[in-house]
């Protein structure tokens, strides 16, 4: 699907979508230690959600989605030899690698676009310490053996995810996770605690890691919300800094534990001016200057932040950020290719990237298949002189399906090709 967006009147409200980082999470947990879970505010199931619903009903647990309510029923008998199909979302895979394992004896996972490409190796050598065989080191894989308790040592700055994964399936067998270098986006991993304890796990902070105990049984019946996506609404909060009119996004938790929430303190930190009432944000057409900022806690941020800067007066530099060429693009490749074919000026180097400011006039930007750069360009193309013509534009269905519609409603000029 191409699509070109062209410079409009953009403004206005939208509503932020459920967060992908807290409904994954909020699942697996349920799966794990509810009886009866009922998850409201879902207005939308977007690819990576459905593959682990997907997984977690391979496994033997029962999911319904109906007018934005997820009802969920624990796995009360395992499927001792479950299929269980990532698709593309890296999230699903790391986490449900350990937490699978931790259950059954024998599983087989598979994915498809960039993520069979998309590393393993330490999470799978931490596995096999501790009882699990695998068939190879990537996908397509096999996976044998329960995993079993004890001390986890893992390395704390090549995915949270990891760690993550490992919490859910120790919540299941009991043990601890001692980390053998600083954690990096450590918001994720709070988000698994948080989630896990509003199903009864005892999970205790120490020097350099975490013990998790086994969890006693199963918690009683419980209603939930999913948290506002701070991740997509960065798209809307920043598209009202560069744009001609503000835009406000409402529905978000102002002291939510997603790392992504910081968007608000950069766009300060960029001179926007903005309001913020109750759960809503809302962000007002500025005159921005460039920044230096580390974006190691918060690499989703990047590509948004990069169109940010380029509408900025300056250069800015984006630096710890050598994760991002494992993503579902090499996104540090991914982002200079996007500012650089709307006429901009970036070069990447190996774990940083620089942005010259001044604007973008427009011009044909690829996907890469990535549904941040496809967001991103949109963004752009509001605001560009000359239209964005985005190609692959259906990578967007990865995290927010309805990120166009969204778009139209406050006046984006988007149309088919």
């Amino acid at each position: 699907m191409n699509l070109r967006v062209k410079k409009s009147d953009v403004g206005g409200r939208v509503m932020a979508i459920p967060s992908k980082s807290d409904l994954h999470r909020l699942l697996i947990s349920a799966a794990l230690h509810g009886s009866k879970t009922t998850i409201k505010n879902v207005s939308e199931l977007c690819e990576d959600i459905r593959a682990t619903i997907a997984c977690l009903e391979s496994l033997g647990c029962k999911i319904n989605y109906a007018e934005g309510v997820l009802s969920l029923e624990a796995c009360e008998k395992i499927n001792e030899k479950a299929e269980l199909n990532c698709r593309e979302s890296g999230s699903t895979l790391r986490f449900m690698l350990p937490a699978a394992m931790a259950l059954c004896n024998e599983a087989n996972f598979t994915g498809c676009g960039r993520l069979p490409d998309r590393p393993l190796g330490e999470l799978l050598e931490v596995m096999r310490a501790h009882s699990v065989s695998f068939s190879s080191d990537r996908l397509p894989l096999s996976a044998k053996g329960r995993l079993s308790s004890g001390e986890y040592r893992i390395s704390g700055n090549i995915s949270s995810q990891y760690i993550s994964g490992l919490m859910f399936a120790l919540s299941v067998v009991g043990g601890e996770i001692h980390l053998t270098t600083e954690l990096q986006s450590a918001d994720y991993v709070n988000m698994t605690i948080a989630s896990l304890r509003r199903f009864g796990v005892d999970i205790s902070e120490v020097e350099q890691g975490y013990i998790v105990k086994k969890a006693a049984g199963k918690s009683g019946a419980l209603q939930l919300c999913a948290d506002g996506d701070w991740s997509n609404a960065a798209f809307f909060l920043c598209l009202g800094a560069i744009g001609q009119r503000p835009i406000s996004v409402k529905g978000l938790d102002i002291c939510s534990r997603q790392g992504d929430s910081a968007i608000v303190e950069i766009l300060r930190k960029f001179g926007a001016r903005i309001a913020i009432e109750a759960d809503e944000v809302t962000v007002f057409p500025s005159s921005l200057k460039a920044i230096s900022l580390d974006i190691s806690q918060i690499p989703d941020l990047l590509p948004i932040l990069a169109v940010t800067a380029a509408f900025a007066q300056g250069e800015s530099e984006f630096y710890n950020a050598a994760r991002l060429r494992l993503k579902e693009s090499d996104r540090l490749l991914a982002v200079e290719t996007l500012i650089c074919s709307l006429s901009g000026k970036a070069r990447a180097f190996s774990d940083s990237i620089r942005i010259c400011g001044g604007g973008l006039a427009g011009g044909t930007a690829d996907s890469f298949a990535d549904h941040r750069i496809v967001m991103s360009a949109a963004v752009a193309g509001c605001v560009c002189e000359d239209s964005v013509l985005i190609k692959g534009a259906e990578a967007v269905n990865k995290s927010y399906v309805g990120f166009f519609d969204s778009l139209a409603s406050i006046g984006g000029s988007i149309h088919r090709e």
